[in-house]
């Protein structure tokens, strides 16, 4: 299957568009185009997410249960163990994938998959939460998913990567606007979440997200400086391990992988460590806060810095392409404002190993 998109125009005047409480720098349609992996970004706003941490944790909502004693459900134990974070050959230099350096992890549990729509829609159930997106009134959508009606409406882009449009009523319950719906869709990972969402989910859950370290050494699978989850060949023996793009960016998807968009949280070989999808399909939250410089000294359990303005997001999504967005590898980074939010974007969750003792 292919799928044709207008190819952008090179050239865009940028202009600050605040609506909604939001604040983008916008251009007309058409635009110039670069990476434009970090998708929109929103100036945080309001009470609301510094509160959802208590407001949608379990205890606000309903009985604590019992400590868990053993793994909890739909969780992986990653065991303790030392690896090598980042590397010496950055795929995207300005990134801060390097320097390469030794770190130390204790156990930990994480989630075997992606957070679905099916178990995000649990949690928005039983404590009534709206993401921010739901709240602002609109989030960002990649062009070709859109429909004519929806894409006629929209007067604006993002300047440097005009493929990503601000699309009213756009929300993880309709991740192409509003004549879409997610029905078919409940296995698939949840969209446009912010890192306030989705650290209202890991609390609500009795868990929290991960730190970029325990992301990056759970995506490795126990293998070392490999590029991807399985090893270095993108494709061994033929066969796809991830949903990212095949084609050319962002004029025509093949789908040779068997998904235009976003695939089930299950699809493709999991991990060393049993994790399925830690690169392509949906990008990553993590706890950190972003920098680009990295100590090589050896570490252990790094947090990433004490403040900051954006958070790390890993493990890239089904819009990636080498050619434009090389960023599918384990040591791969980029970054998104805490309220930002896209059709591209969702999260997993970890949580500390409890002793049964």
């Amino acid at each position: 299957m292919t799928v044709n998109m207008a190819t952008p125009v090179a050239g865009v005047a940028l202009l600050p568009l605040l609506s909604l409480g939001l604040l983008f720098v916008l251009g007309p349609l058409p635009g110039g185009g670069s990476c434009g992996c970090q998708g929109g970004s929103r100036e945080h706003a309001g009470e609301h997410s510094k509160q959802a941490a208590h407001r949608y944790s379990r205890e606000a909502n309903q009985p604590l249960r019992e400590e868990p004693t053993r793994t909890p459900p739909q969780m992986v134990l990653v065991p303790a163990g030392v690896f090598t974070m980042g590397t010496d050959e950055p795929g995207i230099p300005p990134d801060g994938e390097g320097p390469a350096r030794r770190v130390h992890i204790d156990a930990f549990h994480m989630d075997r998959h992606e957070v679905s729509n099916a178990a995000f829609k649990q949690f928005v159930d039983s404590s009534g939460y709206k993401t921010e997106a739901e709240q602002f009134g609109d989030s960002f959508v990649f062009e070709g998913l859109l429909s004519e009606e929806v894409k006629s409406s929209i007067q604006q882009a993002v300047a440097a990567a005009p493929w990503w449009l601000p699309v009213k009523g756009a929300n993880w319950k309709h991740p192409e606007g509003p004549d879409s719906n997610i029905f078919e869709r409940m296995d698939h990972p949840v969209l446009h979440v912010s890192w306030n969402d989705a650290v209202a989910y890991c609390t609500w859950a009795g868990k929290r997200l991960p730190t970029e370290a325990e992301w990056e050494y759970a995506c490795r699978g126990g293998l070392e400086n490999r590029l991807f989850p399985w090893g270095n060949k993108l494709e061994p023996k033929g066969q796809h391990q991830a949903n990212i793009w095949q084609g050319v960016f962002p004029t025509s998807n093949t789908a040779e992988d068997g998904y235009l968009q976003t695939s089930p949280v299950t699809e493709f070989p999991p991990n060393g460590y049993g994790l399925y999808n830690m690169v392509g399909n949906a990008w990553e939250w993590t706890a950190d806060w972003w920098t680009v410089h990295h100590s090589p000294e050896e570490t252990h359990n790094p947090t990433g810095p004490p403040t900051g303005t954006d958070r790390v997001k890993k493990g890239g999504s089904y819009m990636c392409h080498k050619s434009y967005c090389y960023r599918y590898r384990c040591a791969a980074r980029s970054q998104n404002t805490p309220d930002s939010s896209a059709s591209n974007l969702g999260f997993r969750c970890a949580a500390d190993v409890v002793s049964e003792d």
